[in-house]
């Protein structure tokens, strides 16, 4: 089992900067990938940005390509996501999850309790 707990969400005027935190625990040593997804009321969970775990290499989603960055900490087992130039539309809670990569939600085994991030226009 992998556990995740993300936390550094908030409330952030449009054009304003947000950064993502979420730590893993347990089998970490299973983890291939991390990615960040995000769901607003009403929408399907969507995926952000994903990176490979011993490679760190990156994918995003069209809509945050430019201003979102993910990057880890292998020492500390922690993924970040980087949000910049935020936009009202980024609204949702943003959940971290551990498994394969990919953009599809059912690549990944574990997930988060996921973080608010509300921005006002």
């Amino acid at each position: 089992q992998v556990q995740l707990v993300e936390s550094g969400g908030g409330l952030v005027q449009a054009g304003g900067s947000l950064r993502l935190s979420c730590a893993a625990s347990g089998r970490t040593f299973s983890i291939y990938a991390m990615g960040w997804f995000r769901q607003a009321p009403g929408k399907e969970r969507e995926f952000v940005a994903t990176i490979n775990w011993s490679s760190g290499s990156t994918y995003y989603a069209e809509s945050v390509k430019g201003r979102f960055t993910i990057s880890r900490d292998n020492t500390k087992n922690t993924v970040y996501l980087q949000m910049n130039s935020l936009e009202p539309e980024d609204t949702a809670v943003y959940y971290c999850a551990a498994g394969r990569t990919g953009v599809a939600p059912a690549r990944y085994d574990y997930w988060g309790q996921g973080t608010q991030v509300t921005v006002s226009s």
